[in-house]
């Protein structure tokens, strides 16, 4: 049974344009599922339609999202928030904005762990302790003392991954966690990352724009435009044989570090055209 499973989901602004088209995925437990896809094409909106933190201008008009087998949007909004706090987590893309920098590091990860699940201080700061010292970093009482700006990038990062491993969370959501980072330090965070969700055995939905990334992380990948849902495969199969037009002509545009003298194919028109007119009878199909 899947720990995660979206069925005909739909998003749109209030009384406004379609931003995800019946969207329906499923994430095993332990299983690592890559959202792909361009800039726009509701990878992040999906993320936030299960941790309940879509925009006060985004509504959900239709769908399903099980959880552990509860339907969240069945749910009132305190128990809903229970619910997702007890068993999902979230790896932001920013990490200097994702941390409140008027807090020290130590409250911020022991927040959560005392506000919404009811631990005991004492316990909260050992966890915390145990966490960042999983998390690879060695002068761990000076950085629960610092504030966000005294750290580098990279060590904010692994503060909120070990603060959303913190729970024991049966989901983390990453959305683009090494966006925001330099190379050298984003192979570090990507390998942080699978080397923890392998210890925990923790269900990871990976949202990212990068291929390469997906080809490190993932097991399974979806594939979006236009908030619709073009190709679902695994990561093996999605490389080695790309079922959808728009999934090839990706992988033709991603920059190929064996050939870096060789030129960017962007998508050609006729797929985009193709895709555009897949969105438009989607959405006439909606209407009616």
């Amino acid at each position: 049974m899947s720990f995660l499973s979206i069925r005909n989901l739909s998003v749109q602004l209030k009384g406004g344009q379609r931003l995800l088209r019946s969207v329906s995925l499923d994430v095993q437990p332990g299983e690592v599922r890559g959202l792909v896809g361009e800039s726009g094409a509701g990878k992040s909106m999906i993320g936030k339609a299960i941790l309940g933190t879509l925009p006060q201008a985004v509504e959900v008009v239709s769908g399903e999202i099980w959880l552990d087998g509860v339907d969240l949007l069945t749910l009132p909004p305190r128990p809903r928030r229970r619910r997702i706090g007890a068993l999902a987590a979230l790896i932001p893309q920013d990490p200097l904005t994702a941390l409140n920098p008027s807090r020290r590091v130590g409250p911020q990860i022991t927040g959560r762990l005392i506000d919404i699940l009811g631990w005991k201080r004492p316990e909260a700061e050992a966890r915390a302790r145990e966490l960042l010292a999983e998390v690879q970093i060695d002068v761990v009482e000076r950085v629960l003392r610092c504030y966000p700006h005294e750290l580098s990038g990279g060590m904010r990062q692994r503060i909120l991954i070990a603060s959303a491993f913190a729970a024991e969370p049966k989901l983390i959501i990453a959305d683009e966690p090494t966006t925001a980072l330099d190379v050298t330090v984003q192979k570090q965070i990507l390998r942080l990352i699978a080397g923890m969700q392998a210890h925990h055995n923790t269900a990871l939905l990976f949202v990212t724009h990068d291929l390469g990334v997906v080809s490190k992380v993932c097991q399974t990948l979806t594939v979006l435009y236009g908030g619709l849902v073009v190709e679902e495969a695994t990561v093996r199969g999605f490389f080695n044989a790309p079922q959808h037009a728009y999934s090839r002509a990706l992988l033709a545009a991603t920059p190929k570090y064996t050939d870096p003298d060789a030129s960017l194919l962007p998508v050609p028109d006729a797929v985009v055209q193709a895709l555009e007119a897949q969105v438009a009878a989607a959405d006439r199909a909606w209407h009616g």
